[in-house]
């Protein structure tokens, strides 16, 4: 724990101090189309898809390492997922993907210039990428150097107010796959379980908390997601690919917890990206 906890705060001290503008005019926080982390596809979503259609501005300057072209015969039978793309190193090894970008509108000088400054013009968003916007950015932050997908926000100037964030259902899953809702179950037996909340269709929490008797037992933060065998995961107390996070398209996971005999205590927290919390308690009796 003490070990995950030295390198969240590394990251989050480095990322700290590197910040990117906008890649388009600002919108309100609680407008995007969709966020980081959210289920996205079957996947977990490693980019935020803006909602309205914009001129696409470099979110700091860099090097322009690739420029990718939707219907480019150099890739063949398969189409680029993002559509027409730009990607561009920045420092701190830091790299951003700006897709979905509208050909036609896309910047000439994109192909002669190497080094660019902040806020060069990239093109207009279009509607080229397979995200399920219709003329939206899909922006996207890799740090290189830990093999991990950032999100974004983490970056970026923050305004406007976030999607609030409810609790909603919660459920245990035991092991033999058996569901109970606690709104209808306080009586349990002993042993191991997953905890999942119900999953907001837009919203997704910055951060997780799962408290037995007030201890914390599980904390899952979106700031980041790790590559694990392969796979994009989210990072708990282990690392949680898609099919853990989101065993289905209503549930979302907030933790797996030990109930042991007597009365248990069972508290959650969601926070914002900007602090604000909202939790919800139950009493359990475990035999």
């Amino acid at each position: 724990m003490k070990k995950l906890l030295f390198l969240f705060l590394t990251l989050a001290g480095s990322l700290a101090a590197f910040s990117f503008d906008w890649p388009q005019k600002e919108i309100a926080s609680n407008s995007f189309h969709s966020y980081f982390g959210q289920l996205r596809g079957g996947t977990l979503g490693n980019s935020i898809v803006f909602k309205e259609s914009s001129p696409v501005k470099s979110a700091d300057q860099g090097t322009i390492v690739c420029i990718i072209k939707e219907h480019d015969e150099s890739m063949g039978w398969f189409e680029s997922p993002l559509g027409n793309a730009v990607i561009i190193n920045h420092h701190n090894q830091l790299s951003s993907v700006y897709g979905n970008i509208d050909k036609e509108s896309m910047n000439p000088e994109l192909e002669k210039q190497f080094e660019i400054e902040k806020s060069f013009s990239i093109g207009e968003s279009g509607n080229s990428g397979w995200q399920e916007g219709s003329s939206c950015l899909e922006f996207q932050v890799y740090d290189t150097k830990n093999k991990s997908s950032v999100n974004p926000r983490i970056l970026m100037p923050r305004i406007g107010q976030e999607l609030e964030l409810w609790p909603g259902d919660l459920f245990l899953v035991d092991r033999n796959g058996n569901n109970f809702n606690l709104r209808d179950r306080k009586y349990l037996k002993s042993g191991n379980y997953a905890l999942y909340r119900s999953r907001q269709i837009t919203a997704v929490p910055y951060r997780t908390t799962v408290y037995i008797n007030g201890a914390s037992m599980e904390n899952i933060c979106y700031d980041t997601l790790r590559e694990s065998e392969g796979r994009l995961c989210l990072v708990g107390n282990g690392n949680y690919p898609v099919d853990a996070v989101y065993p289905d398209s209503t549930k979302q996971l907030l933790g797996f917890i030990r109930l042991t005999r007597g009365q248990n205590s069972l508290s959650v927290s969601l926070s914002d990206i900007l602090g604000s919390v909202k939790s919800a308690s139950y009493l359990l009796i475990v035999n």
